[in-house]
C-alpha cells in the first residue's frame, strides 16, 4: 500500500483532515494502527465505543423465575390457535398417508385412508362397528398400514379379533354338527 493510500484510509477512519492524517503517519513510521492510536490520544479522532457484557447484576424481568425454571407462558390466543391448526394439519396428513385395509383370503378387498375410517366412526359409529364385527365372521381381516403404523400394535389386536371370530364360528359349526347327528 502506498503512503497516499495509507493517508486516505486513515483520514476516512479517523475522520480527520489530510494534513492531520499525513502528519500522524509520518510520526509513526507510516504505521496506520499506531497513527490511529496517536490521533485518539491527542483527541483528534474518536476512539471505539466501549461495550461490555456481563451476567452479573442482571435486571429482574417479569415472568423470570430465579430458580432456573421456565418463565411463565406469554402465548396469546392466536398462538394457541395457530399451534392447534398445525396439529390438525399434521393429523390430517397422517390420516391420509396411512391406510385401513380389509382383506379376505389374503387378497386386499379395500384400502381406505385412516381419516375416512375415523370420519365413518364419527358419523355412524354403531353401524360401522356392527359391519366390522359381522365382517369378521365372513373371514374378513382388518389391518393398518402406512409410514406411521410401524410402532402401533393395532394389527395384533385385529388379528386376535379375527382369530377369536374364527374360533367362535368353528365352535358354532361343531355344536350344530353334534345336534344334527
Amino acid at each position: 500500500m502506498e503512503n497516499y493510500e495509507k493517508v486516505e484510509k486513515l483520514r476516512e477512519r479517523a475522520n480527520v483532515s489530510y494534513e492531520e492524517a499525513k502528519e500522524a503517519l509520518e510520526q509513526n513510521n507510516w504505521d496506520i494502527l499506531d497513527a490511529m492510536i496517536a490521533l485518539e490520544k491527542s483527541g483528534k479522532a474518536a476512539g471505539p465505543k466501549q461495550t461490555s457484557y456481563s451476567t452479573q447484576d442482571m435486571p429482574k424481568y417479569e415472568g423470570v423465575i430465579d430458580d432456573g425454571a421456565e418463565p411463565e407462558s406469554t402465548h396469546d390466543f392466536g398462538d394457541t390457535l395457530r399451534k392447534f391448526g398445525c396439529w390438525c394439519a399434521r393429523m390430517i396428513k397422517k390420516g391420509c398417508s396411512n391406510y385401513f385395509t380389509i382383506t379376505k383370503n389374503g387378497k386386499e378387498v379395500l384400502a381406505i385412508p385412516v381419516l375416512v375410517l375415523i370420519l365413518a366412526f364419527i358419523i355412524a359409529f354403531w353401524f360401522v362397528l356392527i359391519l366390522m364385527v359381522v365382517g369378521l365372521f365372513f373371514d374378513l381381516r382388518y389391518h393398518f398400514r402406512g409410514p406411521d403404523m410401524k410402532a402401533v400394535d393395532l394389527n395384533k389386536a385385529m388379528d386376535n379379533a379375527a382369530e377369536t371370530a374364527r374360533q367362535m364360528k368353528e365352535e358354532f359349526r361343531n355344536a350344530e354338527d353334534k345336534e344334527s347327528r
